[in-house]
C-alpha cells in the first residue's frame, strides 16, 4: 500500500488521486468502498488504526431505531430499515436477525409498544427481519429465562439485527481493495494542501512508523474523522465552528448466562428516560447504553461511575440475576458524533440529531459526519455523489446497493470464532493446520486460536498487539483479563510477523496491559459526567 502512495506522490500533480478520505472509520470505509466500485481513484488514510474510535464500539445493533419512532423521526427509520436489509443480504456472515422482548410490568404497556412495534414492521415493508407480536408471560419467559417475573405480565417480540463492527469494518476495507482502492492505518494527515485560489487539492500525510514525509494530490478530499471531524476542519480554516457536540455511551460485558439464549432485553424507557439493551453477542452478554454530553473527544474515553452505576442498577431492575461490578468483564466506552443544529443546546446530547450531515467548506472540503453504522452505505453514496460534482469527477451510478462484501458467506458458519470471517475461515483453518502453535486456542476463556494472530498481520494490517486483541478479534472488549492473558503470545507471534526485535514485543505487553487496565474498570473518569439541561 505504501509503495503505491509512494509512486503515485512522485508524479502527484499529473496523476492526482480522484478521492482522498481521511478517516479509517464506518463512514471512511464506505466512502472508500463507493469510490472504488465506481472506478475511481480512491486513498483512505487513517492516523490510527482502523476502528480505533468510534467504529468499534457500538452496540452491535444494525437497526432502525425504535426510538427515533416514537420520536418522530420517520424518514430515519426508514432509511435505516432499508439499509439494515442490504446489510443482510451483502454482508450475511457478519450480520444476522437478533429477536428482541421488551418485557411489560404494567397493564398499559402491551398495547402500547405492540402498535408502535407494528407500525416499525410496517415500516421496514420487504426489508423486514420478523414479525412482531404480543407474547404471553409464559411465552416471554420462553424466551428470556432469566428476566424477573415478579409482576411481568408479557411482553412484545420484535426483531433487528445484530453484526461485529469492528468485522465488518476491516472487510469493507478489504473490499476496497479488493476493487482497487488504496487503505492505510498509521498514516495521519497533517495539513491540507491549496491550488492559488485557496482550493484543497490535497494533502500532507507521514507514516507513522517510517517517518516518511507524502505529498498527495487529489482532485476530492473527504473528510470523514467522525468526533474528529472539526480537527480537521480547522486545519483548513482555525476559525471554523465546531459541528460536533460528542456524547459518549459506556457498555459493559458480562457473562453469557445473564440471558442464556439468543434473545435479547429492550428497556425502552429507563427511569431518566433512556433506552436500555442487554444483547447476546458472542457468546457473552453486552449492557447498555448511556447518553453523557462531554466536553472533547478522544480514542480511549473512560466511563464514570454514575454510568455504571446507571446501567448495573437498570439490568438488575429487569434480570432475574442482579449483575454486580464483580460480573463486569470489559468495561468499552464509545463516543456519538453528533451533529449540532443551528440554535441547538448542544449540552442535551439526546435531543441532538442522529442523521447524517454533509457540508462543503468555501475552500471546497467535503465533510460528512453524523449518522449511525447502519447508514454507512447510503452515507457513503450521498457523499461520492457530491465529490462527483465537486471534483468535476465522471457521473457513474453508485454501485454499492447489490454489492457482496468480502468475506460474503451464505450457509453454516466454521465452529468456534472463526464464523466471523466467513469466506477467509477456512483459509484461516489452513494457517492452523500447518502447526499445533498455530492451531493452539490462546485462552480457555476465549476461542480465539494463533493463526488469528498471524492472518492479521499478514492479510488485515494489524501492526499492534491491540490491534489483534482489539479489532482483529474481539478479546478485549470480550474479556480484558482475558485479553492481558493473551497479550505475550499474541506479541511473539506478531514480532515475528513484522520483524520486531524481542525488547519490541515485551514494550507492546506492557502496553495492552496499562490499556486493559480501564477496560477492567481499573481507571474511571474523575469526577462527575455534565448535567444535560433540559
Amino acid at each position: 500500500m505504501i509503495a503505491r502512495i509512494r509512486e503515485r506522490s512522485a508524479n502527484s500533480a499529473a496523476d492526482p488521486w480522484d478521492v482522498v478520505v481521511i478517516g479509517g472509520g464506518a463512514t471512511g470505509a464506505g466512502v472508500a468502498v463507493d469510490a472504488a466500485t465506481r472506478g475511481f481513484s480512491v486513498l483512505l488514510l487513517e492516523r490510527k488504526d482502523f476502528g480505533k474510535g468510534t467504529s468499534s464500539r457500538s452496540t452491535k445493533l444494525v437497526h432502525g431505531g425504535v426510538r427515533y419512532l416514537e420520536q418522530g423521526n420517520i424518514s430515519l427509520v426508514m432509511e435505516a430499515l432499508k439499509e439494515r436489509g442490504l446489510l443482510l443480504q451483502n454482508a450475511p456472515h457478519l450480520v444476522h436477525d437478533l429477536p428482541f422482548v421488551v418485557p411489560n410490568y404494567s397493564w398499559w404497556e402491551t398495547p402500547f409498544y405492540g402498535i408502535g412495534l407494528k407500525v416499525y414492521d410496517v415500516l421496514a415493508g420487504k426489508y423486514g427481519f420478523g414479525k412482531s407480536r404480543i407474547l404471553s408471560t409464559e411465552e416471554t419467559l420462553e424466551h428470556l429465562p432469566t428476566l424477573r417475573q415478579d409482576g411481568l405480565r408479557g411482553g412484545v417480540i420484535y426483531h433487528d439485527g445484530q453484526f461485529d463492527d469492528a468485522r465488518l469494518l476491516i472487510d469493507l476495507m478489504k473490499t476496497s481493495v479488493d476493487h482497487g482502492g488504496v487503505v492505510v492505518n498509521y498514516m495521519p494527515v497533517m495539513s491540507l494542501s491549496k491550488d492559488a485560489d485557496g482550493f484543497v487539492n490535497g494533502v500532507t500525510a507521514v507514516d507513522s512508523e517510517s517517518a516518511e514525509r507524502f505529498e498527495i494530490a487529489a482532485r476530492v478530499v473527504v473528510n470523514a474523522t467522525g468526533i474528529f471531524t472539526d480537527e480537521i476542519r480547522r486545519m483548513d480554516d482555525p476559525a471554523a465552528q465546531g459541528m460536533v457536540a460528542p456524547s459518549q455511551g459506556i457498555h459493559l460485558v458480562l457473562e453469557g448466562s445473564f440471558l442464556r439464549g439468543k434473545t435479547a432485553v429492550m428497556v425502552p424507557h429507563t427511569n431518566d428516560g433512556r433506552v436500555l439493551f442487554a444483547i447476546p453477542w458472542h457468546e457473552h452478554t453486552v449492557v447498555g447504553t448511556t447518553d453523557t454530553p462531554i466536553d472533547e473527544p478522544s480514542y480511549e474515553p473512560l466511563p464514570y461511575e454514575q454510568e455504571i452505576e446507571f446501567v448495573l442498577e437498570t439490568a438488575g431492575e429487569y434480570l432475574s440475576r442482579k449483575p454486580t461490578r464483580a460480573d463486569i468483564l470489559s468495561v468499552y466506552v464509545g463516543i456519538r458524533p453528533l451533529v449540532k443544529a443551528a440554535g441547538s443546546d448542544s449540552s442535551k446530547t439526546s435531543a441532538l440529531s442522529r442523521d447524517h450531515t454533509i457540508h462543503i467548506d468555501h475552500s471546497g472540503l467535503l465533510t460528512i459526519v453524523g449518522g449511525k453504522w447502519t447508514t454507512y452505505r447510503h452515507m457513503a453514496e450521498d457523499t461520492v455523489d457530491h465529490a462527483i460534482m465537486l471534483g468535476k469527477l465522471e457521473d457513474r451510478p453508485c454501485a454499492t446497493r447489490d454489492l457482496r462484501i468480502h468475506g460474503y458467506k451464505l450457509g453454516d458458519a466454521p465452529h468456534g470464532g472463526l464464523w466471523v470471517y466467513g469466506s477467509d475461515a477456512e483459509k484461516i483453518q489452513a494457517l492452523a493446520a500447518e502447526s499445533a502453535e498455530l492451531a493452539r486456542q490462546m485462552d480457555a476463556k476465549l476461542p480465539q486460536i494463533a493463526a488469528e494472530v498471524v492472518w492479521a498481520a499478514r492479510e488485515e494490517m494489524a501492526r499492534s498487539v491491540e490491534d489483534v486483541l482489539a479489532r482483529r478479534t474481539r478479546a478485549l472488549f470480550l474479556n480484558a483479563r482475558a485479553a492481558v492473558a493473551m497479550a505475550p503470545l499474541t506479541a511473539q507471534l506478531l514480532a515475528r510477523e513484522l520483524g520486531r526485535e524481542a525488547a519490541w514485543a515485551a514494550a507492546e505487553v506492557t502496553r495492552f496491559t496499562h490499556l486493559a487496565a480501564q477496560y477492567m474498570l481499573e481507571r474511571i473518569a474523575p469526577g462527575n459526567p455534565p448535567e444535560e439541561k433540559n
